[in-house]
């Protein structure tokens, strides 16, 4: 058969069976193994393929040509035209490490398809000239015979073509609870994943044996449409890396047309000659290069991704952190993320009403033992923890076992007779069993009002049954609704003695009927007690929440009243319901405030959801666990992934894996990623307050036309931004979280991390003042040692020395004003002392460098000669102490104003 012959069965491959063999060209004993070995050749092997990657020569130079790196390559550039080879190395290195850095995150970007590969087994059963043989999954061909057993992992799509199994499909659906699919049900309504005799590559069989043949494979399967959907979807730029690309070029422009402007100054007001003017021009814009910027962004994430691992969640791309930071809404799955993903039995009841506390009676009696016999997982009550099986039986058998019965697996085997399957459409199951005196009963379970309808009779007071009248029914349906009302999961529970000489029944209607009605169980996975305060949190930092989840829509809305989403009550919105609504009805939707449940929700939908989020501006973060779920985490700006229950896809396609699979670690990301956000604006924030008082010194001596001597040498700068200047500047990544940072509303998607306010407090409030401080401590040095305006300083001059002492002081009053600029940089909003003045520890190391480098500069003979400084007269330097302070305490001045006009703004 061609490919396209194929490819179109798959289209809907669930015409009768005889005909589907038919088509397929194939039996039911098989495939030969020449044949098979010739469709291997026509359509390929059996797994996932991926596009083919990018070429990482081109992305590695893509790292080296980013803006900022271009930056860093002009600044590199420029340090080596001006003498200084050891700067100029220095700023090659940071680029290339940085680079590498970048590179390699990326790579790691890459692997949510390679690992879709894991859910195809190694190995699979199949039949061929009806022999059964074990070949390589990826050997599986159309047409192949595949055998499924209990344990087995579907290996491609495939048609039951006899028997019956019990499927997982959590991987592809999100459904927690396993599926039937039976040969006898066929099923052409609906879509394909609904289909109840149809299995799906990727898929695991908890129970049962069938015999399928198989329709489609590789990326022909269901599997194999999601991985190409997930491949067609792309990550953009996270806000932070588009913010710095902005930084970049703003710091570029400043940086060159300070320098263009000097240069022009120099030459043609100054009146100084071409290659001074030259020198000098290169000065300035090597001093506004902030060499540090890249390398402090990266340690502030590189902190915040130290701080999620130790709280739970691994970041694989380090602009993930703050992508988080800047997240306004949270669309969460619901098992195992809001809640402990284990059903647990809360409420039992019987016709005598809710069972209490204490001994069971006789009708709770029997209705343990039904139960115990009707279930297939397997639990000691001793190690809940070892138990396995379908999580609602795990949690009737431990029900069960706390009523007395006795549920272990090897008793109910040796009394098991016959088995009738669970069916979703009957929406119930039953059993023979054997009893202790040899006689044979019926146990059934399932849905109550399926359960209710089979059953003539109802227990009495002390086990007897009795008839089942017309109030009894309205009584019990009036308790199902009740129970289920509250979000819980109910089941019936219904049991009959075969009388002596009845035959065994060989149909599920001959044994499910004229039951008895034994009572009911209801069953709820309990939220995390941890969830309620970190929905609160979110509450509190203005993010939104919504619910996407595969499950019940009844029972994701009573989880979400009971963390507190939705707290004027949520819409439940179902899979159906959403792919009725056109683009405009769920822009519409999701435009509101409301907080929303999307239940039942497919791959298809997730994408919608985070699509429709992003286009009206909003930074979306993305939880899931499945395979269906990796292309919405692609798309989402952070995916966020469940490192416990979550499938290899779903870590892979993620850019973030909480390891304990808790909600509460996704509000502990948010705040490490506002903080690093907060944390490069203070770098920012202190970066561009020194340029000022470099800058100015400059602009005096150039506007002066050289009446005022250079209060600042090249080689002084250079020292001030190498030496001085980095550590503080990287220690301000390390700061801690402002108060009441998790009380302030997301920022827009759009906002600049550098917006007039920032900048009217770095170079208005900051450098402007310590520019004043330091050319007035420049000035005071040359007047006291009598220069007059015009007098000469040059080489050679009687004034000479007293020009480099001043020169000194103006390099000595910079680095003063920096430590102010450094505390006072430290908080936003907040008041110091609200974070402790001593409580950045790296902060004080960087400053105790900083003032042995500067000590060292002004006072070593070969420094001195080489940064042309000398120590100047002890009543200037003793000025120069009260710097930091008078910076500092300006700021906190400013801060105090700003917290008095906007007193919910943060605390103090």
């Amino acid at each position: 058969m061609t490919v396209d012959e194929i490819q179109a069965l798959t289209d809907d491959p669930r015409e009768p069976a005889e005909r589907l063999l038919r088509d397929l060209r194939t039996r039911a004993d098989g495939l030969t193994d020449r044949e098979a070995a010739r469709r291997l050749e026509a359509h390929g092997p059996n797994e996932l393929t991926r596009r083919t990657r990018r070429n990482w020569p081109r992305q590695l130079l893509r790292q080296f040509t980013h803006p900022l790196a271009l930056l860093l390559w002009l600044a590199a550039v420029l340090a080596a035209v001006s003498g200084t080879p050891v700067l100029a190395i220095a700023i090659v290195a940071v680029i290339v490490l940085n680079a590498a850095l970048a590179f390699v995150q990326e790579q790691q970007a890459e692997r949510a398809v390679e690992a879709l590969a894991a859910y195809l087994p190694a190995k699979a059963s199949v039949l061929r000239d009806g022999v059964r043989e074990s070949v390589e999954a990826r050997t599986l061909v159309p047409g192949d015979i595949l055998i499924v057993e209990e344990g087995d992992r579907v290996s491609a799509d495939a048609r039951l073509l006899d028997g019956a199994v019990e499927v997982d499909l959590s991987t592809l659906t999100g459904e927690s609870l396993p599926a039937y699919r039976s040969a006898d049900l066929l099923d052409t309504d609906g879509s394909l994943l609904d289909a109840a005799d149809l299995l799906f590559s990727g898929t695991s069989c908890t129970g049962g044996e069938a015999t399928a043949v198989v329709f489609a494979t590789g990326m022909r399967t269901e599997l194999g449409r999601i991985a190409a959907l997930s491949q067609r979807v792309e990550q953009d730029e996270s806000p932070l890396e588009r913010q710095v690309k902005r930084v970049a070029w703003l710091i570029a422009g400043v940086a060159v047309g300070v320098g263009l402007l000097f240069l022009l100054i120099g030459t043609f007001v100054a009146g100084l000659p071409l290659a001074d003017a030259v020198n000098f021009g290169i000065g300035l814009l090597v001093a506004n290069v902030p060499e540090g910027l890249l390398p402090t962004i990266t340690l502030a994430l590189a902190v915040g991704v130290r701080v999620l691992a130790r709280g739970g969640a691994v970041v694989k791309r380090l602009s993930a952190v703050e992508t988080l930071g800047s997240t306004t809404v949270i669309c969460t799955d619901k098992t195992g993320t809001l809640t402990e993903n284990r059903m647990q039995v809360t409420d039992i009841w019987t016709p005598e009403g809710i069972v209490p506390p204490g001994p069971p009676d006789a009708a709770t009696r029997l209705l343990a033992q039904s139960l115990a016999a009707c279930t297939n997982a397997t639990v000691d009550p001793a190690r809940p923890e070892t138990a396995t099986g379908d999580p609602t039986e795990i949690a009737l058998l431990l029900a069960a076992a706390g009523l007395g019965a006795d549920v272990s697996a090897d008793r109910r085997t040796a009394n098991r007779v016959r088995q009738f399957h669970f069916d979703p459409n009957l929406r119930r199951m039953s059993t023979i069993d054997r009893t202790g005196d040899g006689s044979l009963e019926v146990n059934l379970k399932g849905a109550p009002e399926e359960v209710l309808a089979q059953s003539s009779l109802l227990t009495g007071p002390g086990g007897t049954p009795r008839p089942l009248t017309a109030a009894d029914r309205t009584r019990l349906a009036e308790e199902f609704a009740g129970l289920a009302g509250r979000g819980l999961r109910v089941i019936g529970v219904a049991r009959r003695d075969l009388r002596p000489g009845e035959p065994l029944p060989e149909r599920r209607e001959q044994a499910e009927r004229d039951l008895v009605f034994l009572g009911l169980l209801a069953m709820f996975d309990p939220p995390r007690t941890e969830v309620p305060a970190a929905v609160a949190r979110c509450h509190d930092a203005g993010i939104r929440l919504l619910v996407v989840t595969g499950d019940n829509g009844l029972t994701a809305a009573e989880i979400a009243r009971r963390v507190g989403i939705g707290r004027r009550g949520a819409r439940v919105v179902t899979g159906r319901e959403l792919e009725a609504m056109s683009e405009a009805a769920l822009d519409e939707l999701l435009a509101g405030e409301d907080e929303l449940i999307f239940a039942r929700s497919s791959p298809e939908a997730k994408l919608r959801i985070a699509d429709a989020l992003r286009a009206q501006g909003h930074v979306v973060a993305m939880t899931g666990d499945g395979v269906n779920d990796a292309p919405a985490l692609r798309r989402a700006d952070i995916g966020l992934a469940m490192g416990v229950a979550g499938t290899d896809v779903a870590r892979e396609a993620a850019t973030m894996v909480l390891t304990d699979d808790n909600f509460a670690s996704i509000v502990t990301a948010v705040e490490a990623g506002r903080r690093v956000y907060d944390n490069v604006r203070k770098f920012i924030v202190y970066i561009f307050a020194h340029a000022m008082p470099e800058m100015i010194p400059f602009l005096v001596f150039a506007l002066s036309g050289g009446r005022v001597p250079l209060p600042l040498t090249v080689l002084q700068i250079l020292a001030i931004d190498l030496g001085t200047e980095t550590l503080p500047a990287l220690a301000l990544g390390r700061e801690p979280a402002e108060p009441g940072l998790m009380d302030r509303p997301p920022r827009k998607r759009g906002e600049n991390v550098i917006d007039a306010r920032m900048l009217a407090r770095a170079w208005g409030l900051l450098g402007g003042l310590s520019a004043v401080l330091v050319l007035g401590v420049f000035f005071w040095t040359l007047l006291a040692g009598g220069w007059h305006p015009g007098a000469p300083t040059g080489d050679g001059s009687a004034l000479h020395h007293l020009w480099i002492q001043a020169t000194t002081m103006t390099f000595l009053g910079i680095v003063a004003c920096q430590l102010g600029t450094a505390f006072a940089a430290r908080t936003q909003h907040a008041s110091l002392r609200s974070i402790g003045a001593l409580s950045n520890h790296l902060l004080l190391w960087g400053i105790a460098f900083e003032l042995a480098f500067a000590a060292a500069v002004v006072t070593i003979a070969p420094l001195q000669n080489i940064f042309g400084t000398a120590l100047p007269p002890v009543p200037q330097l003793a000025v120069l102490v009260t710097f930091p302070f008078i910076v500092w305490g300006a700021d906190e001045l400013w801060r105090l104003r700003l917290r008095s006009r906007n007193p919910g703004r943060t605390t103090s």
